[in-house]
């Protein structure tokens, strides 16, 4: 969030915002902590129940739209700076290379500069056409995937934890790219280790296949 702090005071006299969405089925309370921790000036939400995603076509954070003056889409969904160095970093010590840091944070300060070329210049801005093509296709597994997912947040706060752990994991499986749904599954399990070694297993099954797929912006380099 300091990073989008910094982005937001350089830019909004151009009329700039952000917004920040917290992907949080635990709640308002449960996300207030991290957003109070940041003292953003810019708008802070929290969806419980994952509808940004739902509409946007996210799967994962940090992922990024771009919305003109106009409420228009001209960046779809993408990857907002993240790079896939973390897979490479020693997990016992959760520390990276110093060239792994260096390269991770010249990615993304490659995408802040995008942000600024098209608040200030326009670039970076794509044509409708290619916002349409690029937008995700909702198919029949991802709407019951959503409804999944609902269900089961309903189901939790309605006591009905064992259910819910069932529809959790079904949205999981009709959606696995959504890695928005597995972990929010997982923190809501609650079993510490357990989920960490789960999440890594998970990732290390991706192979070649990104975990944060590389935003098409000038000067990014993916890991």
């Amino acid at each position: 969030m300091p990073v989008w702090q910094s982005l937001y005071d350089e830019l909004k006299g151009s009329g700039f915002m952000v917004v920040s969405v917290a992907q949080e089925a635990r709640g308002c309370e449960h996300a207030r902590p991290f957003i109070e921790q940041a003292k953003a000036g810019y708008w802070t939400l929290i969806d419980a129940e994952h509808r940004v995603s739902a509409l946007y076509g996210m799967v994962n954070v940090p992922q990024a739209v771009w919305i003109n003056e106009a409420g228009h889409i001209v960046r779809p969904a993408e990857t907002a700076g993240s790079t896939d160095h973390f897979r490479r970093m020693d997990r016992k010590t959760r520390t990276h290379t110093p060239e792994a840091l260096v390269a991770r944070k010249a990615a993304q300060d490659a995408y802040l500069n995008a942000v600024r070329a098209w608040v200030r210049e326009g670039a970076n801005a794509l044509d409708e056409a290619s916002v349409t093509s690029r937008q995700p296709r909702i198919s029949e597994e991802m709407a019951q995937a959503q409804a999944h997912f609902r269900l089961a947040h309903w189901l939790r706060g309605a006591g009905r934890d064992a259910e819910a752990a069932r529809h959790f994991a079904e949205a999981s499986r009709l959606y696995p790219e959504s890695w928005s749904f597995w972990r929010q599954a997982a923190d809501l399990e609650q079993i510490g280790g357990a989920v960490s070694e789960k999440y890594w297993a998970r990732v290390d099954a991706l192979g070649d296949r990104p975990y944060y797929p590389p935003p098409d912006v000038p000067g990014f380099k993916p890991a």
